[in-house]
């Protein structure tokens, strides 16, 4: 989500990478075929389960008993890094500060110059001495470890592990507009009608995002539907049900009550919200990552959550924490810090080979 002026229409991956569907959708055994045969991926033996036990363990580090231990970061670059006046090293310094392995972005394209954006992913990834895996539409998955293929429909890669195994990592920026928040307070934004009621918001969610989600999870479906560890990561420029609850709405802490449906698409195919398994109380620890540029009590504006970090049942959660600009909004605390969206970094474990 930006609200820089002459912002471009988001694009889906769908769109942006040229995919025509045609007629019915292949059986779902042809896709788990062609989505594990593109990434080399072996179904067979990967089906470990593991238990949370949150802990500080630091990044790839591994152990026989434990594990590979690694963090996932999702990271809204507000037009490449560049919207904010910051340098784009301001940018690679909150990955840094976040001590992230792989990152998913979203806006990794900078300023017009001369009718053309530059996409600052391969540059950010250079500056790290990492791998680049961009997917089209100004998004892209950056990782130290190695890329080893794009998943068919290019929704997300898979990155070869220090262990040799293999971690699929899933990557989006949905739709900025309408923006249900903005809807039912009344906050003018690209024209959007203003709404009133839950089953209202829930329409206009699903008719703005619900395409997208559903063509992601063709692909994140068949992936945990074998037990290959899967991450997901995104600007899903919709709040989440979790947040917007109805204990959050008598406390005061949401608007209404509303059963967000890209959140609950996601958590009924078997993925769980990192912030919210390690922090459940939506009323104590809001995570709000939507926005570090407007002051929280700003009438022409709603603070909220909106950037994920997504994981299947085979990883294990250690620690999630927000990148941001202070310490009262922010584990982790970049100043200058350069987007409008903070951050959010989490700390995963893949149980050891064989573990169950």
């Amino acid at each position: 989500m930006s609200r820089v002026e002459g912002a471009l229409p988001l694009l889906s991956v769908a769109a942006r990478s040229g995919v025509r569907r045609i007629g019915r959708r292949a059986p779902r055994r042809w896709r788990l075929t062609a989505l594990l045969g593109a990434l080399g991926v072996v179904a067979q033996g990967c089906t470990a389960r593991a238990t949370e036990q949150p802990g500080d363990l630091p990044a790839g580090s591994a152990t026989a008993s434990s594990g590979i231990v690694i963090r996932v970061m999702t990271f809204n670059l507000w037009h490449g890094g560049e919207a904010g006046g910051e340098p784009l090293e301001r940018t690679v310094d909150v990955i840094r500060a976040a001590r992230a392995d792989i990152v998913g972005l979203q806006e990794t394209h900078g300023l017009e110059r001369d009718g053309a954006r530059e996409d600052h992913a391969p540059l950010i990834a250079a500056a790290l001495g990492w791998h680049a895996a961009p997917q089209g539409g100004r998004t892209a998955i950056i990782s130290r470890f190695p890329v080893v293929s794009m998943t068919p429909q290019r929704w997300g890669c898979a990155v070869e592990l220090d262990d040799g195994r293999r971690l699929l990592v899933f990557n989006v920026h949905l739709a900025a507009s309408p923006y249900q928040p903005y809807q039912l307070l009344g906050i003018p934004y690209h024209d959007a009608p203003f709404l009133s009621t839950p089953a209202a918001l829930i329409d206009a969610a699903r008719s703005a995002r619900g395409g997208d989600v559903s063509r992601l999870l063709d692909e994140v479906g068949v992936a945990l539907t074998c037990g290959v560890p899967v991450v997901v990561t995104g600007d899903f420029n919709e709040p989440s049900h979790l947040d917007w609850s109805p204990r959050a709405a008598e406390a005061g802490a949401a608007p209404a009550a509303v059963a967000y449906p890209t959140s609950r698409a996601l958590i009924d195919a078997g993925l769980r919200d990192a912030w919210r398994v390690i922090h459940p109380c939506e009323v104590g620890a809001p995570g709000w990552t939507w926005t570090p540029t407007t002051a929280e009590d700003d009438p022409t504006d709603r603070h909220d959550r909106i950037d994920f970090v997504y994981v299947g049942s085979d990883v294990q959660l250690i620690d999630c924490a927000i990148v941001g600009e202070r310490p009262d909004r922010a584990e982790i605390v970049v100043t200058p810090y350069p987007s409008d969206h903070r951050g959010v970094v989490a700390t995963l474990r893949l149980p050891r080979r064989g573990s169950g």
